[in-house]
């Protein structure tokens, strides 16, 4: 178990160096000059030349990135040109706003699709199957976008039960936090429980043909017993690995959900940039939602043999 969990930890450091080489040079081929956009049009020769010595750009490309991969190393990401606010704080002040969100619906998503998808291959070419298949299949099928749309007209703006837009932290207001956490987070639950329901049912109709599941109902163990005994543990390792990916795409921003719901989140915030060339801000966003999947894929490791302890011996 050890050494696994070491192989997989060394596996990262290659990865993040490659990942960060990414980040640099997508962030270089970016038209535009960082000065002229901090500085504006009317600006003068000397002062530019000045900010760019200040930014390290007026060095070759090779020593401007180890001079940034230096300081990323100290948990330095730079700051903001737009209104030279420190990188990495910003970061996590709005990665807390869309973790929030996501760790929820995620936690909901789940709790919804597998049971639904255990009794869809249960049910297997049943009316119950069907029913859940194709209800699965809409879900996944609904752009995010406009499923939050939906909600907000129905919800929002013709019943009035909840707020329409908008953002509240829990620090200031818990109950009014949660009311206006509930449709993005229902948006979420509901696109995403589609394709984990879709999922679970196909790793289950797996284990349920394998022999020992006959096995084990020859023995005359309840059909329940089955289900939760042999059947759950080993049809949801393929389930967990999809939990994973979907958690590491939403915490490395919802941007389409964070725009529907004005929600000042990090995907907002990465948009928000690009459009405002505030490149220490993008390079410091994509690095960081990196960084969330490579840690995302190592939780996902690390607790993978719980489910197929086969894997320690590969």
């Amino acid at each position: 178990m050890l050494a696994y969990l070491i192989r997989r930890l060394v596996l990262t450091v290659p990865t993040f160096v490659l990942v960060a080489i990414a980040v640099f040079t997508l962030v270089r081929l970016i038209p535009g000059d960082p000065v002229q956009v901090m500085l504006g049009d009317a600006v003068d020769p000397s002062l530019a030349e000045l900010y760019r010595t200040q930014l390290g750009l007026d060095q070759s490309v090779p020593v401007q990135f180890f001079y940034w991969l230096s300081h990323v190393a100290e948990g330095d990401f730079g700051h903001s040109i737009s209104n030279g606010v420190a990188v990495l704080p910003l970061i996590l002040q709005r990665f807390t706003v869309s973790a929030s969100i996501v760790l929820v619906a995620v936690i909901l998503a789940t709790m919804i699709a597998v049971p639904a998808g255990l009794t869809a291959a249960w049910k297997q070419n049943r009316s119950l199957d069907t029913g859940i298949v194709s209800m699965a299949t809409i879900l996944l099928s609904i752009p995010s976008f406009w499923l939050g749309l939906l909600l907000l007209i129905v919800f929002g703006l013709n019943l009035g039960w909840l707020p329409v837009v908008g953002y509240i932290s829990m620090r200031e207001n818990l109950g009014q936090a949660l009311l206006y956490m509930i449709l993005p987070v229902l948006t979420l639950t509901l696109t995403e429980s589609g394709i984990l329901t879709r999922m679970m049912r196909a790793s289950s109709i797996e284990v349920l043909r394998l022999e020992y599941v006959t096995h084990a109902r020859a023995k005359g163990l309840a059909e329940s017993k089955v289900l939760m005994r042999h059947v759950l543990p080993n049809a949801f390792a393929p389930t967990w690995t999809m939990i994973g990916l979907i958690m590491g795409h939403l915490l490395g921003g919802i941007a389409v959900i964070e725009t529907v719901f004005t929600i000042p989140g990090l995907g907002r915030l990465l948009v928000d940039s690009i459009y405002a060339r505030d490149y220490p801000v993008v390079q410091g966003c994509l690095l960081f939602t990196a960084a969330i999947y490579m840690v995302i894929n190592l939780i996902v490791d690390f607790c993978y043999p719980l489910f197929d302890p086969r894997v320690l011996a590969e």
